[in-house]
């Protein structure tokens, strides 16, 4: 995975040896005063630009359009395969999984639903630890749905996941019962 922070570093560092090479090459030269100011300048414009276009991380995943998912005989990481927003591209659609571009505060929620009786329920995973279980009964059929959210710090390369445990089940079509969504706070 390409690090946002440690391209960003490498690349202002080279920027920052040519400078000191072409101070050094200029020297004695009248207009190089004003020269060195307008490269850095420059330098500093898109170093900031180039960073706060890096930050914009956001996403929104809708579960399916094939109706019932679940129950399975394990725990299993849920695969939202319907792509709502992903500015910054930090979900894996093939996996499942959000992956933190960058070290910062993140926020996550997620909605799921269910219309027949019986348990609902998720898990909301940090790399492999457990955050938040949220879970339901369905005891009227119907549809009934659930929500949660959280604030995560998370370093650069960590992973956030929903799971649905053993014997639970969700529901959701095109009208996006059940999403997973994430974004950005700030970077750290």
């Amino acid at each position: 995975m390409c690090s946002y922070s440690a391209a960003l570093e490498l690349r202002l560092g080279s920027t920052e040896t040519q400078l000191e090479q072409l101070e050094t090459h200029s020297a004695g030269n009248i207009d190089s005063p004003v020269l060195i100011v307008l490269i850095k300048s420059f330098i500093v414009f898109f170093f900031y630009r180039w960073f706060s276009i890096a930050l914009k991380v956001a996403f929104s995943v809708g579960l399916t359009d094939s109706g019932p998912v679940g129950p399975f005989d394990e725990e299993r990481t849920l695969i939202f395969s319907k792509t709502l927003t992903d500015v910054g591209h930090a979900y894996d659609r093939a996996a499942g999984v959000f992956t933190a571009p960058v070290r910062g505060v993140y926020f996550f929620s997620f909605t799921a639903a269910d219309y027949l009786k019986g348990y609902m329920g998720l898990y909301l995973y940090r790399n492999n630890q457990p955050i938040i279980f949220n879970l339901d009964l369905n005891d009227h059929g119907g549809y009934a749905s659930m929500s949660n959210g959280v604030a995560l710090k998370l370093e650069e390369g960590d992973r956030v996941r929903l799971s649905l445990p053993a014997s639970y089940r969700l529901y959701d079509d095109s009208r996006n019962f059940s999403v997973f969504s994430g974004f950005l706070l700030f970077a750290l």
